[in-house]
């Protein structure tokens, strides 16, 4: 991933978090998440787009991209929103602008809503939040963890490979699909990849789902139409249910909307975060 660094590190209780800082010192800051199996790099042409009017940071969860990868780690989303907490506090950011995707959306939601973290305001693009979630597929490797851990890296990385990308839409450039896979291969990377789905347990949507009402924050919900992991239906369940909650379909876009649409992404966030005081 040459071309997308995270040259800081912190210490997290899940292990070392790499991440980097855009923009101007004095912009508005905003903090950008990524979900599974992803990571930071989904954001980099968005990260830098929002970058030349806002302070942005981008980071890797424990567990995932460029940061640590260990047997027995917690990467859990109770861990996650935990580290996510910590984070804020190690950057000095009291009330930033937060925008989420995938599982990071369940990660800000859990940080905002149990830790107490405060935002600005909080856009969520594709974000797990309502149940039921977790494809046969998850449900499959989270039981046989430990088996698909012994599989050979070369079938291995071919089931990383489909899977990424599964997520609808006009499907992933080959050169992207490579970054995506890259790090979950290798000797840390393959059990990392499937320790991360044996840890995705829908409870932890469960314990705040009854909480969505009670977001005060401005609120954007982002949906790629064609999302083929999370129905859009689920969007708008969730628009429904966040008081003022702010809609916006994309169309021809998949779960991965930062790829298949990220000029019309980036569009719908500045004019959001443009009526943000």
């Amino acid at each position: 991933m040459s071309a997308w660094q995270l040259p800081e590190s912190y210490r997290s209780g899940s292990g070392t978090v790499r991440w980097n800082r855009l923009g101007a010192p004095d912009g508005r800051p905003l903090v950008l998440l990524h979900g599974t199996p992803f990571s930071s790099y989904v954001w980099r042409a968005v990260a830098r787009s929002l970058a030349r009017d806002h302070q942005v940071f981008v980071w890797d969860m424990p567990g995932y991209g460029m940061s640590e990868k260990f047997p027995g780690q917690d990467v859990s989303l109770a861990a996650q929103g935990r580290v996510f907490t910590e984070l804020l506090d190690h950057w000095g950011l009291a009330e930033p602008l937060v925008v989420a995707h995938d599982f990071g959306g369940a990660v800000a939601l859990r940080a905002h809503l149990l830790h107490d973290a405060r935002y600005r305001a909080l856009a969520l693009v594709d974000p797990v939040a309502l149940a039921p979630w977790g494809s046969p597929f998850f449900r499959l490797v989270r039981e046989h963890a430990e088996v698909f851990e012994q599989l050979p890296p070369a079938l291995h990385g071919a089931l990383v490979r489909e899977y990424v990308g599964s997520t609808g839409g006009p499907g992933l450039h080959p050169a992207v699909l490579d970054q995506l896979v890259l790090p979950w291969l290798g000797e840390s990377g393959q059990p990392a990849f499937y320790r991360q789905i044996a840890q995705a347990d829908q409870r932890y949507t469960d314990e705040i789902q009854d909480r969505y009402t009670r977001i005060g924050v401005p609120t954007l919900i982002c949906w790629g139409e064609d999302d083929a992991w999370i129905p859009v239906a689920k969007g708008r369940e969730l628009a429904a249910a966040v008081p003022g909650a702010r809609w916006e379909p994309i169309a021809q876009a998949g779960h991965l909307v930062q790829e298949d649409a990220p000029a019309e992404l980036t569009a719908a966030l500045l004019g959001f975060l443009r009526d943000v005081p």
